[in-house]
């Protein structure tokens, strides 16, 4: 049981050092659950960052891994090869987008009300 952490660990790590993207999703990722802490939200929209951002890094590093694979079997050009790495690019994708659109619904009041108070504060 241990030794299969140790390597889901492994991968994770892998694709943190070796993935420009997945470096730059948990940089995101922290500043979210730091505003998301900041802004008091709430338990439910605290569970809803989380998958949301879970979502994010689980679909960056399928696309690694299905990348790999197909390093591993090819080094030629190959539609087929093509495919899949746009399919699992696509995914990745869909999930950023996925986790900007819950965040700018659950943020989008906080913030208004934050910025409200402090332009009509100042006048």
């Amino acid at each position: 049981m241990l030794e299969s952490f140790k390597y889901a660990i492994e991968g994770i790590i892998y694709t943190f050092k070796t993935q420009r993207n997945m470096r730059i999703h948990v940089v995101i990722a922290f500043l979210v659950i730091f505003f998301s802490f900041f802004l008091k939200l709430s338990k439910t929209e605290m569970i809803l960052m989380f998958f949301t951002i879970s979502l994010v890094i689980v679909a960056e590093m399928i696309n690694t891994a299905i990348e790999a694979t197909i390093d591993l079997i090819t080094d030629k050009y190959h539609e087929l090869a093509k495919i899949a790495k746009n399919v699992a690019a696509g995914a990745v994708l869909i999930s950023a987008v996925n986790s900007m659109v819950v965040a700018y619904i659950i943020f989008y009041d906080k913030i208004y009300n934050i910025l409200s108070r402090l332009i009509y504060n100042n006048k």
